[in-house]
Parts: structure tokens; C-alpha cells; sequence
């Protein structure tokens, strides 16, 4: 991995791999860029570059009160000036899809499109509270083995059907680093806080955001089994926005992971209007 400087001193970790169209993938809250390796693979005709937030992955811990998502979107656009790049498609999962529409909002002159991977305007309750109980935790398991099988079975029970056990092996070393102690957390511990914080505010409307994206090409990757978007959500989103590309994605909670034949179709047409 590469790094670059953050407006604030810290170093942050990215990937820049393959040439042409620039797709910056934004992973999700306490994931980094190994989380778009399964789908890495079918994007070898674009220049792929994957970021590590802050406070994630092989990049600095902070203050975790810049653990925020227009921290991370200022982030983004400073490894985009970093690089030399003046616009670029951002592929988004949960946590980087409200980066994109952040950046809609702030500087939509940087964007090309955007495809959100299961989230949107609202965020469901239920999710956020699932996400809650776990955040900050380590994990209990001790060693990789472990904790797939545990992770299998907690994600059959949030949605996942037919998902191959060698699938949460990958999973869990994107996830824990192991140690002499066990495993631990890929991140900041503190994120915990900086989400309990967030949480303790009123909730901003993310309709705005979500409208900023209308005249660009724009993508939405659902699980049909997801506690994070609603159908009700998606249903407004398409009202809102009748030319956006839709891909369902059944036996698959929060979040698909990207390789499933419906979203890859969906992903590759996106990319197509971008072009």
C-alpha cells in the first residue's frame, strides 16, 4: 500500500491499481480496502483506488473526533488531489456511499457517478442498533478458524444464504489482524465513540444529499435481507431518481459483497454511463 497526507498531518493508506476510468471504493464504517477484494477482480478495466480511513486499516488513528463523514470525504478528495485526479466515479459501500453523497452535496464538480452499496437516505434503526452492539468490541474468537465459523453463522442469521465457508475465512482476515493475544480489530477502537457521539444528535436529512447526485450516473446495490435499507427507502430513492441503476440482491443481508452476478451486471452498465 501506498500513503498520502490528510489535511490534519495524518498519514492515510490507499491502493491505486489498474489504468483508466478513476473508481475511488469506499468501504464501509469499521472496514478498509480489502473489503472490495472479492469484487476487485471484475474491475480490471478501470483504475481501481481503494482508501483506508482514518482510524482504520494500515492508515494513523486520529482524534476520533474526526472520525466523521465529512472528515473522511475531505480525506477522499485530498488522496483524488493527491493523485493528480480531478473527478472520479466512487463506488460506495454503507459508510462510503454517504462519502459520495456528502461530496454530491460539497463538491459535486469532483464526481463523475456514484453506485451505493445498501445504503441510502435513511438509515434503519434496527441496523444502527446492530451496529452499536458490536462496534469497539474485539472479537472473542482467538484465531482465524474461529472466527469464521462464528461469523458464518451470525451472518446466516442476518440474511446471508449459500455463502461458502471459505468466504467468511477471506472475510475474517480482512476484518481482525492476529496476534500473540487473539485477534483484534482492524481499527480504532474509539470509533465506538465517535458513532455513540454522532448518534447522540439529531438525525440531518440525507435527502438533499441523496438529490445532489441526480444528473450523474448514479447506481444501488441492495441485500434483499438488509436491516440497514429499507424497501420503503429504496421505493423513495427511485421515485426521487427514475434513471438511477437498481440491482436486488437476494439471499444477502448488509452488505452484498459485490461479486453476485445481479450486482456485477448493475456495477458494469453504471460504469458504462459513466464512461
Amino acid at each position: 500500500m501506498e500513503n498520502f497526507t490528510a489535511r490534519d498531518g495524518l498519514t492515510l493508506a490507499y491502493r491505486d491499481e489498474g489504468e483508466g476510468l478513476p473508481v475511488l471504493a469506499l468501504s464501509g464504517l469499521t472496514r478498509n480496502s480489502d473489503d472490495f477484494n472479492f469484487v476487485a477482480p471484475h474491475l480490471s478495466h478501470v483504475r481501481l483506488i481503494r482508501m483506508d480511513y482514518r482510524g482504520r486499516g494500515a492508515s494513523d488513528w486520529g482524534p476520533y473526533q474526526t472520525y466523521t463523514v465529512p472528515q473522511e470525504a475531505d480525506d477522499a478528495l485530498m488522496l483524488l488531489d493527491h493523485l493528480g485526479i480531478d473527478r472520479a466515479a466512487i463506488l460506495g459501500t454503507s459508510r462510503g456511499g454517504l462519502i459520495a453523497m456528502g461530496i454530491a452535496m460539497a463538491a459535486k464538480d469532483r464526481l463523475l457517478g456514484a453506485c451505493l452499496n445498501d445504503i441510502g437516505p435513511v438509515i434503519d434503526p434496527r441496523g444502527l442498533d446492530y451496529i452499536k452492539g458490536f462496534l469497539g468490541r474485539q472479537p472473542s474468537a482467538r484465531f482465524y478458524k474461529d472466527a469464521a465459523n462464528a461469523r458464518g453463522q451470525i451472518m446466516e442469521a442476518s440474511g446471508f444464504r449459500g455463502v461458502p465457508s471459505e468466504r467468511w475465512d477471506a472475510e475474517v482476515r480482512h476484518l481482525y489482524s492476529q496476534t500473540e493475544t487473539g485477534l483484534k480489530n482492524r481499527y480504532d477502537p474509539d470509533l465506538r465513540e465517535a458513532v455513540l457521539e454522532a448518534g447522540a444528535q439529531p438525525a440531518p436529512d440525507l435527502w438533499p444529499y441523496f438529490d445532489a447526485l441526480h444528473d450523474l450516473p448514479v447506481a444501488l446495490i441492495h441485500g434483499e435481507n438488509s436491516d440497514i435499507l429499507t424497501d420503503d427507502t429504496v421505493a423513495e430513492m427511485r421515485r426521487r431518481n427514475p434513471d438511477m441503476r437498481y440491482a436486488r440482491v437476494a439471499d444477502r443481508g448488509h452488505v452484498p459483497f459485490l461479486d453476485e452476478p445481479e450486482a456485477l451486471e448493475t456495477i458494469h452498465a453504471w460504469l458504462e454511463d459513466v464512461r
